[in-house]
């Protein structure tokens, strides 16, 4: 994962590495062009003295050259050379300007610029002493160092005031949208903005947030009508369904029917009050301030569920070790425990299918073909079908149970089992 800072902090450190890269940048061509610079003008300076202390020497033989504590002159004739150091007497056919090095009276080594300038057997050297201006370009490059930092130290305290001057205005709009998340409505943003960039985004945004209001709102009245319309018709089957189950001329296979009928009908209010519940976030408990048993919930969820058999060699078992109760209408864990029992069911061809109880949690645990363990948590996607019997799966029921549990905070999950063929489905109670 990307590392993320914040764009306040990537402003102030852009800007500061800006300000030093560039000082530091000028800083090296100004040492250079001056380096480069001063060795021309001495060079042709020295090259002068050299010719003139060799025309001088010319006219006036018996005449001394010239010298100083940095400049030193000496003229030879091609039979007197041998009497100049042997350093300069390699150099007596060089014209030009050399860089050599060489102790002085006491001893140091000192760095000197020498002149050689030869014509009609007269040579001419004129050595400068160079030490001194070396020291002074180590003094000015200390200073420049020294300024380089300086001016990055400037450019950081500009930047910190340059960025919170600049993100004023994002920071004021991030501190308004959190005020609108709490208060709970939006208001128009961009009245409280200038007519800039921020201004154009704070404008964005309140076109967004209408565009959203709107969806949001006809999503809550569909839902609303939904649930409203389908009551209806659930209430009038569930109550035909009790005035038929009470006439006396009922025969026993009639009866089993309208006993599936009735807990369909009941299925259906459930699933219809459980996805209302998701469609608003809302997280509600149960009437009364009361618990739900989860055993209990299962037992009736199992009843409903044993048409499914059909036959098949198939024991269904309940095994409450612990009661567990939870802050949840009945409704909501039905819901949730319909599609993880039905599920089982569905897939078990044969063996047994389990309801345990205990420990805060109830397991589903069954002897079907199983899963695999990379393909456990990809069922709880919204469209994935699980492979088994018949080839199809639950592609929403899994995705409803664990929107139902996200929403209650309960952990579902469902791994293969270890012992033999088959999975086990869980919810872990908060």
């Amino acid at each position: 994962m990307q590392s993320r800072r914040k764009l306040r902090f990537r402003l102030v450190v852009s800007f500061a590495l800006f300000g030093f890269g560039l000082s530091a940048l000028f800083a090296v061509a100004a040492l250079n062009i001056r380096s480069r610079v001063e060795d021309q003008l001495v060079n042709a300076s020295l090259l002068d003295d050299a010719k003139y202390a060799n025309h001088f020497a010319q006219e006036h033989p018996d005449a001394a050259g010239p010298g100083s504590q940095l400049i030193t002159g000496m003229t030879k004739s091609d039979r007197t050379l041998y009497k100049a150091p042997l350093a300069w007497q390699n150099l007596a056919n060089a014209n030009g300007v050399h860089d050599i090095i060489e102790q002085d009276e006491e001893g140091n080594r000192r760095h000197y610029k020498l002149a050689v300038y030869r014509e009609n057997h007269i040579i001419s050297f004129v050595r400068y002493d160079v030490t001194r201006e070396e020291l002074g370009k180590q003094q000015l490059l200390i200073s420049v160092i020294g300024a380089v930092f300086l001016f990055g130290l400037l450019s950081l305290v500009l930047g910190m005031w340059l960025s919170r001057k600049v993100l004023k205005p994002v920071s004021e709009l991030a501190h308004r949208l959190r005020d609108f998340r709490k208060a709970g409505k939006a208001e128009p943003l961009a009245p409280h903005f200038a007519d800039d960039e921020v201004g154009e985004l704070a404008h964005a945004l309140d076109e967004y947030s209408e565009r959203l209001t709107a969806m949001v709102e006809r999503d809550r009245e569909f839902n609303s009508d939904v649930s409203h319309e389908l009551r209806t018709p659930l209430a009038v089957i569930a109550s035909t369904t009790e005035l038929l189950q009470g006439s006396p001329d009922l025969t026993d296979k009639l009866s089993e029917r309208l006993k599936r009928i009735e807990r369909a009908s009941r299925q259906a209010t459930e699933l219809i009050e459980a996805l209302l519940l998701l469609s608003r976030a809302e997280r509600r408990g149960p009437t009364r301030g009361e618990t739900t048993d989860v055993g209990k919930v299962a037992a009736d969820v199992i009843e409903s569920q044993r048409p499914q058999v059909r036959g098949k060699p198939l024991t269904i078992e309940l095994a409450t070790v612990e009661p567990v109760n939870v802050n949840a209408p009945a409704s909501v864990l039905s819901v949730a425990l319909t599609n993880l029992i039905g599920n089982a069911i569905k897939y078990t061809l044969e063996g047994s299918v389990q309801v345990v109880v205990a420990n805060g949690r109830i397991e589903v645990i069954d002897t079907g073909p199983g899963i695999k363990a990379e393909d456990a948590e990809r069922l709880f996607q919204r469209g994935v079908r699980g492979e088994g019997a018949g080839g199809s799966g639950a592609g929403l029921g899994l995705a409803i149970v664990r929107r139902l549990c996200e929403l209650y905070a309960w952990d579902v999950s469902m791994r293969p089992r270890s012992d033999t063929n088959g999975a086990i489905a869980s919810i872990k109670f908060s």
